[in-house]
């Protein structure tokens, strides 16, 4: 089990609750669903990315942020 799981979290968010959960845009979301940053699927109208891919997306970036210091 991931530390960061909780029973009554949602597994996956909306693209305007992602937004606000990374604190980017929702051009920025969608510039990384098309790169491969971030996966979505979708039900019936609505696009949900995992939440896992929230913390996948954090992780590397930080990564990313620490190799540049080195």
């Amino acid at each position: 089990m991931n530390s960061y799981s909780n029973s009554s979290a949602p597994l996956a968010h909306t693209v305007p609750e992602a937004c606000r959960r990374l604190g980017i845009s929702r051009t920025t979301i969608y510039q990384l669903i098309a790169n491969g940053g971030l996966r979505s699927f979708k039900i019936g109208a609505r696009t949900l990315i995992p939440e896992e891919d929230l913390h996948n997306f954090i992780a590397k970036q930080l990564a990313q942020s620490q190799e540049g210091k080195a």
